[in-house]
């Protein structure tokens, strides 16, 4: 399957002048056209423009966009009165397994492209999906950082309660691949079936270190703290985004799409901890 990162395009206008009487006769078109304008200076193109969206986006996504996702929904709400936005957060390989089952949705934004492959590999998505932003690992440890974890390795030591996202999961396959780069192997106390899971077994103190995105960490405040470390380098994760063949509300969700992949949807993953595509 190929997967084309996103790009910004920047559109051009081109203006013909006319020239001579071609230009007189034009002048004259145009002043009788805006006589039939309305007071705001409005003209029948609007009628011909297209109608505005309306009805329910249904989203399913990865876990770790849970925070700058729903952001992105409130907005695009604001920005389209009368639409709503609704979500379906977890880990990407139930969300494919679902929308492969026949769920409906309009939107899939996995953590990685293995995942999005499910749903591509049925040709159940429309074109060819575009990665909209990157993301890396970190170390969550509890608060204050108490069993002193600044390595990968630290997380092998007797004692230290480890949780890990299970292998299936994109976080989990990452870690795994952090460990296979760094030599280590490492027998967590639990595989957790999505970033957040994992996490929260940290939050409240039922483990000690859990290996996460660094945009989890970023959103659990001073719940946990961030340890990085250098073999996240060699499993770093592209976000692919793709509209659902089946979708719904096909045009709206195609607005949503490309209010993620804008520069205002850009920033708002940027700052979230996500890198660009």
């Amino acid at each position: 399957m190929t997967i084309h990162r996103a790009r910004r395009t920047r559109r051009t206008h081109r203006t013909l002048r006319p020239a001579g009487a071609g230009a007189a006769a034009l002048l004259l078109l145009s002043a009788c056209s805006s006589s039939g304008s309305d007071s705001s200076g409005a003209s029948g193109s609007a009628a011909s423009s297209s109608p505005k969206l309306s009805g329910t986006v249904t989203v399913f996504a990865a876990a770790s966009l849970q925070e700058s996702f729903t952001a992105l929904g409130k907005e695009f709400e604001k920005e389209h009165p009368g639409t709503e936005v609704t979500f379906s957060f977890g880990g990407s390989d139930t969300l494919a397994a679902n929308i492969t089952g026949g769920a409906p949705a309009d939107v899939f934004a996995a953590a990685s492209p293995k995942t999005m492959a499910i749903v591509t590999d049925r040709k159940d998505a429309v074109g060819t999906p575009t990665v909209f932003v990157r993301n890396r690992l970190e170390i969550a440890t509890l608060p204050g950082n108490p069993d002193r974890i600044s390595s990968l390795k630290d997380l092998t030591k007797s004692g230290l309660k480890v949780v890990l996202c299970d292998r299936t999961v994109p976080c989990g396959a990452a870690a795994q691949k952090a460990l296979s780069a760094a030599g280590l192997e490492l027998t967590p106390v639990s595989y957790e079936q999505d970033v957040k899971a994992a996490l929260t077994k940290v939050e409240l103190k039922e483990a000690d270190a859990a290996v996460v995105y660094r945009t989890d960490v970023k959103a659990a405040g001073d719940k946990v703290e961030g340890v990085e470390f250098p073999e996240s380098a060699d499993a770093v994760n592209d976000y692919p985004v793709a509209l659902l063949k089946n979708a719904p509300n096909a045009r709206a969700a195609k607005a949503f799409i490309e209010l993620v992949e804008s520069a205002a949807g850009q920033k708002v993953l940027t700052r979230a901890g996500f890198l660009e595509p």
